[in-house]
Order: structure tokens, then C-alpha cells, then sequence
């Protein structure tokens, strides 16, 4: 397509755009009247307006019924975290017995550690990412220290090159084959969250599993931005967020995959709860734990209604309009912002200012661009907030934008680079 960083352009592809009716289905903050450009769906997706009646409908059954909104509420508390998994599951590309909502993102991945992090004398190494999400660090280092090994030894951080912002993907194949004798577990985010490079999970799924290891990812940014498959791919296991792309508020509830050729093991060791236990018999309060034979069995507590809701109102917006049409819009949508940051950036080297440099490899992303502003600090972001922008930040020079394309426009990405040549232009 031939991109024009016109208004009247941008007007024409959101006239064409099919998706585009979802915007009216969110809510924006606003700045001076008008609605921000929002690009932090990376972060924090936006409010979908359905949410409060999801949420009302809960609140209603639990004044009218106590204690009996259990069974008697319209969406019955005791299944309620069942309404969520056939959707979900497709999101992912799973079955629906791999696939359950619970908990926050760490927590699940601890929990799914406990049996996928299975270190023996030979085997014991974990490799990951080098800067990957600080929440995943801290996880694989605790791992690590929990079961007796040193960080320096156990944990296998694989760094770009110098130079270079993104991960190649022969360095990842490299390193699980030189440590392949003593690679228990393979844990790399989907998305690195500061780049936004995508990695390839098949491949690295393949590559682990031929080396002898388990294979988990972390996709708190990859679940509703990525066309996944998580089932044919052979992941052993995954954990997200649902509060980013997925929309489902802040802290919401997150989500787990286990690959179906683990349920029938029951030997496998976890932590127990009593939601974890086979339903049939769950309530006869025995104190031997009988596991489910789905993903629920990593389940510990009843669900928490009121974050599933609104994560129930989000999902069925997904299951309408499916992961297809929102990744073919995602493609077009980021292509966009990629010729208008670079149209800028021409512009300002021309000038004899810093460029604006996009990190994110074209092969290899979803809707998040990472742009280092060479040349700029902070001041550069808040002026943007100050515009009615809100990106992200990231140390010491990236600016993070994800046009989402649930509720992005190509208008949005108009106004951005408007607004922010006009700052660039004052210095």
C-alpha cells in the first residue's frame, strides 16, 4: 500500500476499515475535550463500555441472592471461570481443557514451575531471554535459588549482539544446542517487552524439546496481539496477563496453558488447591487431592467474580470479531506508524537532529514499535502526555507505541505524528 501521512488519508483508511466501529465501544480519557491517542495498550488496554454492566450483573446477583449467587446467579459463580476458556482458548490456539483463567501472571508462572522446573544433578539450567520483563527475572532467579543452584550457573540469559537492540534468532538455537546435556527449562517471553520483537515460538519449542528441555513462554504480551498456537506448536506451558491487550482492567485475571499431553500424568508435581480438585467429588471434602485432568487442576481458589467479569465482557468482544481480522488490521495499522515515525525521522536528520531510530524488527512483531529518540530524554515523552499522547516510556531513550486494533485509528496515528514533529520542530 502506498501510505500518504495526510489527514485526508488517514480518514480514508478508517472509511474502509471494518474494525473501525469497535472504537465507539471503548472508552478514552481525554485531554482539552478530545480524545487522547492512546498507545499503551501494551500496558494497559482501554476500558470497554460493556465492562460496568458486566460487573453490575454480579453486584445485582450477589444483593439478591448471597451466598446462593453460586448456583442461582444468572452466570453461576461456582463454573464462572468456565465462561472464559472456550474464548480464551482460541486467542491462544488451544483446546479448551489446555486453557484456564486464574490468579496473576507470575503467580501462574510460579505455579506452573513447581512442575515444569524439574532440575536434576545433570539437568538443572534455565535459559531465557537477556532483559526480559523484571517480573520474569525475578521468578527464574528465585526458581533457581529455591532449589539450591546459583544464578550465575543455572540461569542462561541470551543477549543481542553488540550493538544491536534484538535477539537473533541462531544465538537462541546456539545456546540451547551448547547447553543442550544440561538444559532443564526453557522460559522466554513471547514479546520482549522492550523491543517488541516477536520471538518464534515453533522453532524454539522444536529446538528445546529436541535438546531434552520443557518449553514455557510468557505472553503478557503476546495473548490478543499474536495469532497463536499454542497447542500445535507443542508448548509445554504458557501464562498472561489479560489486563494489556486483552482489555480485562488493571490487575485483572490471568490466564494458563498446559499442553494436553501432561493432564494424564497426575503424578506431576504442583502445588494443590481445592478448585484444582475433581469437581465431582470436590465437595465430599476428603483430604486426599484427586487432580483434574485439564489445565484446571492448576487452579487453588474459587474464581474472582468481578475481575472475570470484566474480563467476560472483553473476551466476547475477541470472539466476535476474531483473531484473524484483528492481526490483518494490526499488520496495516503498525505499517502505518512505522512510515509516518520514518517520514518524521527523514526529516529530522535533514535538519541536523537525532533520528528516530525503530527498533522493533519488521519480520518479527505485533502492533508494538519501540522507537529510540537519538538525541532526546524524558522531556520528549512528557510533551507528548502534555499533547494528549500517551505512549510509553522506557529507559534511556525508547518510546513504546502500540496501536491496537481494536480501538486505534488510522487517525490516531495522524494526530501522533503531527503532534509530534511539531514538538521535535520547537526543540
Amino acid at each position: 500500500m502506498n501510505f500518504q501521512n495526510t489527514l485526508d488519508f488517514a480518514k480514508q483508511l478508517d472509511q474502509a476499515d471494518k474494525l473501525h466501529a469497535y472504537r465507539d465501544r471503548f472508552l478514552f480519557p481525554a485531554h482539552n475535550n478530545r480524545e487522547v491517542v492512546y498507545f499503551t495498550g501494551n500496558s494497559l488496554g482501554l476500558q470497554p463500555k460493556a465492562t460496568q454492566s458486566y460487573i453490575q450483573e454480579e453486584l445485582n446477583d450477589w444483593a439478591k441472592f448471597g451466598v446462593e449467587g453460586h448456583v442461582l446467579a444468572k452466570h453461576p459463580w461456582m463454573p464462572y471461570h468456565e465462561f472464559l476458556t472456550e474464548k480464551m482458548a482460541k486467542i491462544v490456539g488451544a483446546k479448551s481443557s489446555e486453557v484456564v483463567m486464574m490468579n496473576q501472571l507470575t503467580v501462574n508462572l510460579h505455579l506452573l514451575m513447581v512442575s515444569f522446573y524439574r532440575p536434576t544433578k545433570q539437568r538443572y539450567k534455565i535459559l531465557c531471554e537477556a532483559k526480559a520483563f523484571p517480573s520474569d527475572q525475578y521468578a527464574l532467579q528465585s526458581q533457581v535459588k529455591f532449589h539450591g543452584y546459583s544464578i550465575d550457573d543455572a540461569l542462561i540469559e541470551v543477549f543481542p549482539r553488540e550493538g544491536e537492540y534484538c535477539l537473533r534468532h541462531e544465538d537462541i538455537y546456539e545456546a540451547i544446542e551448547k547447553h543442550k546435556d544440561s538444559l532443564a527449562l526453557i522460559m522466554i517471553g513471547g514479546v520482549n517487552y522492550f523491543s517488541g520483537q516477536v520471538f518464534d515460538m515453533k522453532g524454539i519449542t522444536e529446538a528445546g524439546h529436541k535438546a531434552g528441555a520443557v518449553v514455557g513462554f510468557d505472553l503478557a504480551h503476546g495473548a490478543g496481539n499474536l495469532k497463536l498456537n499454542l497447542h500445535d506448536w507443542g508448548v509445554d506451558f504458557a501464562a498472561w496477563c489479560s489486563y494489556k491487550y486483552l482489555n480485562s482492567g488493571p490487575g485483572s485475571v490471568a490466564g494458563a496453558f498446559v499442553h494436553e499431553k501432561h493432564h494424564a500424568n497426575t503424578d506431576l508435581p504442583l502445588f494443590a488447591g481445592w478448585w484444582g480438585h475433581d469437581k465431582e467429588t470436590r465437595f465430599l471434602m476428603d483430604k486426599t487431592f484427586v487432580p483434574i485432568k485439564t489445565a484446571e487442576r492448576w487452579q487453588l481458589s474459587n474464581a474472582p467474580i468481578f475481575a472475570m467479569a470484566a474480563c467476560r465482557a472483553a473476551l466476547d468482544m475477541f470472539d466476535e470479531v476474531g483473531m484473524d481480522a484483528l492481526i490483518a488490521k494490526s499488520k496495516t495499522l503498525t505499517a502505518y506508524l512505522e512510515f509516518v515515525v520514518k517520514e518524521i525521522s527523514a526529516k529530522e536528520v535533514a535538519a541536523g537532529r537525532g533520528a528516530l531510530e525503530i527498533i522493533t524488527p519488521s519480520e518479527h512483531r505485533g502492533c508494538q514499535l519501540s522507537i529510540v529518540a537519538h538525541g532526546q530524554g524524558k522531556a520528549l515523552y512528557n510533551k507528548l502526555i502534555e499533547n494528549g499522547v500517551i505512549p510509553d516510556w522506557r529507559e534511556p531513550n525508547v518510546i513504546r507505541c502500540a496501536p491496537v486494533p481494536m480501538y486505534n485509528s488510522y487517525e490516531d496515528i495522524y494526530r501522533f505524528g503531527e503532534i509530534l514533529s511539531e514538538i521535535l520542530h520547537k526543540g
